[in-house]
């Protein structure tokens, strides 16, 4: 039986105090609509339909890529007007799927489990077991537990509310039975919408089979209507990150203190100390050593490396064996071959360093290319802009660029050359010999140091 699932994102997220619609709030560093929609596609559906209103051209624009189909509710009268909008998308013996754009972190096994229990019924329910479910929908049984009707909230009596099982929203339902049920839902009720939990009724009603399935993670079906809401759910979220990780072999040393907003391919050996923020895509080789409030974004870290404090690295790739900081920036297109030393303060930009060269103090090195075995000393910059274009400089194996040295680009450190400190260089160094600028020392034995005047 061929499946449609339907997302509903229409609603305005008043709660959120926000010029930004509530399902494009980020989640780990994406949209939580983003979060729903890889979990629908992971269930492999037919088609894939998300209903949207407040907002719609914003979340529209931010998820172009996405593989859905848009539905339009111009008009917001509740999750049953919602649905309805959206159903023409599906085959007419489709099963139909309702998922929400703010509930970001269901399962997919009681998604699925949803699906499969229209194998013998023409519409499964996910409920789930609230200590306190104030909010939330009541599902009302019989004597023999069998489902009736779900109660919202501002329509139950004392007696429903005492009810702890409560509705999640999340239900499946053959096409053509779904159709009857909203053709015959009304706004009779406190909020004047149509609920698409009536249909439950509707369904007992007719004698049709109806089942309730309880959720496995309770969790993971709480929504998101407020910013507190979304914090809590981002540290359930950041919660199961650090615990794949874990135990998948990596050492995360708070889990409480580890932000994930992207993914991340981390090998066996892994270590990842406090505060350590890993954004895009991150890999992480076997044994890379992560040290404590640093900043990955879009990184690759080869077998061994080790970051140590305070580092921030984006769009860069670290060589196995390589040391970094602490308090060193690697930006986008830097490239370290295996064994590179690049210590405090030192930033590196578009620039490709060979194997075990070191520039380990207070240095800026951009548009280069560093050969192998190379010494950069404390202050070395290059000087790579000259108001309106970029120039690269070129430094060959074995060279030892002296502290405080300015590279003025183009230019060229030959194989094995020495560049005296204090230097500026704007031609070419030759190989294996010493290339220096200075302005000859000179002392004054006749001067006296001014004093102030009284």
């Amino acid at each position: 039986m061929a499946t449609t699932i339907i997302i509903l994102a229409a609603g305005q997220g008043t709660r959120m105090r926000s010029a930004l619609p509530k399902v494009l709030h980020p989640l780990g560093g994406r949209p939580l609509l983003s979060h729903v929609i890889d979990t629908a596609r992971s269930l492999r559906p037919d088609r894939l339909a998300v209903v949207h209103g407040h907002g719609g051209d914003q979340v529209r624009e931010r998820l172009a890529d996405a593989p859905v189909t848009w539905v339009e509710q111009r008009e917001q009268r509740g999750t049953g007007h919602a649905v309805a909008q959206a159903l023409p998308v599906a085959g007419p013996d489709d099963r139909v799927l309702i998922l929400y754009g703010d509930v970001p972190l269901v399962g997919a096994a009681n998604l699925q489990a949803l699906l499969d229990g229209l194998d013998h019924h023409a519409l499964a329910v996910q409920s789930m077991i609230l200590p306190d479910p104030t909010g939330y929908g009541r599902i009302i049984r019989d004597d023999q537990g069998r489902p009736l009707r779900i109660v919202e909230q501002k329509d139950a009596d004392a007696s429903e509310q005492a009810v702890n099982e409560v509705n999640t929203g999340f239900m499946a339902a053959r096409r053509a039975a779904l159709t009857g049920w909203l053709d015959q839902l009304s706004p009779d009720n406190a909020q004047g919408e149509l609920y698409l939990t009536d249909c439950i009724g509707l369904a007992v009603a007719e004698g049709a089979p109806v089942t309730v399935i309880p959720a496995t993670d309770a969790d993971g079906f709480m929504g998101i209507n407020d910013r507190v809401q979304l914090a809590a759910m981002e540290r359930l979220y950041q919660r199961r990150q650090a615990e794949a990780l874990m135990r998948a072999g990596v050492t995360v040393m708070d889990p409480a203190r580890l932000d994930i907003r992207g993914t991340v391919t981390a090998a066996r050996d892994v270590t990842l100390d406090v505060n350590v923020i890993l954004e895009g895509h991150v890999v992480l080789g076997e044994g890379a050593h992560i040290g404590p409030h640093c900043v990955l974004t879009h990184a690759h870290v080869g077998p061994g490396a080790v970051i140590r404090a305070h580092s921030v690295i984006e769009d860069a790739r670290i060589g196995p064996g390589c040391t970094i900081g602490p308090f060193a920036r690697l930006r986008p297109g830097t490239e370290l071959d295996d064994g590179v030393h690049v210590g405090n303060f030192v930033e590196i930009k578009k620039s490709r360093v060979g194997q075990g060269s070191k520039i380990n103090h207070l240095s800026y090195v951009g548009d280069t290319r560093v050969g192998r075995q190379v010494n950069i000393g404390a202050g070395t910059i290059t000087c790579n802009y000259d108001g309106v274009n970029k120039h690269q400089t070129v430094i060959g194996d074995h060279a030892f660029i002296g502290s405080n040295t300015a590279l003025v680009a183009p230019v060229t450190i030959g194989e094995g050359a020495t560049i005296g400190a204090g230097s500026t260089i704007n031609q070419p160094a030759p190989p294996g010999q010493l290339t220096l600028t200075r302005a000859p020392q000179e002392t004054r034995p006749d001067w006296q140091r001014p004093v102030k005047k009284r």
